[in-house]
């Protein structure tokens, strides 16, 4: 009689290995922690069209279940295929802050880093593990650098005291995802992220204590977000929450994404389902005028309200420094 048949597991290496040996830390109704070794906190960004040079993500995976999130991608890495196992699966980084600071010494004076670039780094889990502000502390022992936090949360709030101290030895920008305004559309599309108003308010509280936050109205969907009506609503909300400065960038949908994405749409806009294979089954990017002309309406309705429109238009920070070796201290 033959051997039954077997299929070879594969042999886990690298990002796969530590997903898989990571310890659980917690489990939820519907989210499992895990802490997870990093080899690296700074991971660089070989491409121009980002206004930053490195990136820190203190999380792998993200709870707020977006329905068009592009970084669900991000999980593949580690041999986890259903798009959805990024907001169930959160992996805590483990964070040392000597090695973090070793790394940080290593970068010129004046580099960009951009904190959240594929994981929101004030999700859930950050109350619990709270990397993010094991990392703001460090930053907080430094200084000559440009910094850039994105985020849907009013977590961030809890950390005001820190970041004024990273304000005064970094060029620091606080900037606040808004998708939309319209309460009832937001909780569709991004279901466990906080509300409109509880990140406007947080943008409110950062401002009136001296910090620098923006608002970025992104992705900006067609159809669902793209009107002049639906951006203008965001920059007038954003401008009197104190916001610095106002931008939003096209969606695009990666097959992860479109995976949860379409059955989305299915559920809740069946009529725009057309519409959007049209556009989207192909490519993940948007082709033709449309990127331009959002650009062009982002443009207008920043100038509209008296909006920045460059990250480098602030004061030099108080610590900044002015010797490469006052960069650590």
């Amino acid at each position: 009689m033959p051997a039954p048949l077997t299929t070879a597991r594969p042999v886990l290496v690298g990002i796969a290995k530590m997903a898989a040996e990571s310890q659980k830390l917690q489990a939820k109704s519907r989210v499992d922690y895990f802490e997870i070794a990093a080899r690296s906190f700074l991971h660089k960004c070989n491409t121009d069209r980002l206004p930053f040079r490195w990136g820190i993500n203190p999380y792998r995976g993200c709870e707020f279940g977006c329905k068009y999130c592009y970084a669900r991608y991000a999980h593949e890495f580690m041999e986890l295929h259903d798009p959805l196992d990024f907001e169930r699966r959160i992996y805590a980084k483990h964070f040392d802050a000597d090695t973090f600071l070793a790394e940080l010494r290593k970068l010129p004076r004046g580099e960009t880093i951009a904190l959240g670039t594929a994981t929101d780094p004030y999700q859930p889990a950050e109350r619990r593990y709270g990397v993010t502000r094991a990392i703001l502390r460090a930053f907080a022992q430094t200084s000559g650098l440009r910094l850039g936090i994105t985020t849907k949360s009013q977590l961030v709030t809890r950390d005001i005291a820190v970041l004024q101290e990273v304000a005064r030895r970094h060029f620091l920008t606080i900037s606040m995802t808004v998708t939309t305004v319209d309460t009832a559309l937001a909780r569709l599309l991004e279901p466990m992220a906080p509300s409109p108003d509880l990140r406007l308010a947080a943008v409110r509280k950062l401002t009136s204590n001296g910090i620098r936050a923006t608002v970025f109205a992104a992705p900006i969907l067609p159809l669902l977000t793209d009107s002049d009506a639906s951006l203008d609503a965001v920059a007038r909300a954003a401008r009197s929450a104190g916001a610095k400065g106002f931008g939003g960038s096209v969606v695009f949908l990666k097959p992860c994404a479109w995976q949860v994405f379409l059955p989305f749409l299915e559920e809740n806009f069946p009529l725009l389902v057309r519409r959007y294979r049209e556009r989207f089954e192909r490519s993940a990017y948007l082709r033709g005028d449309y990127p331009e002309r959002i650009v062009e309406r982002i443009a207008r309705i920043r100038q509209r309200y008296g909006f920045e429109s460059r990250f480098h238009d602030q004061e030099e920070p108080e610590l900044w420094p002015h010797d490469r070796q006052l960069l650590l201290f």
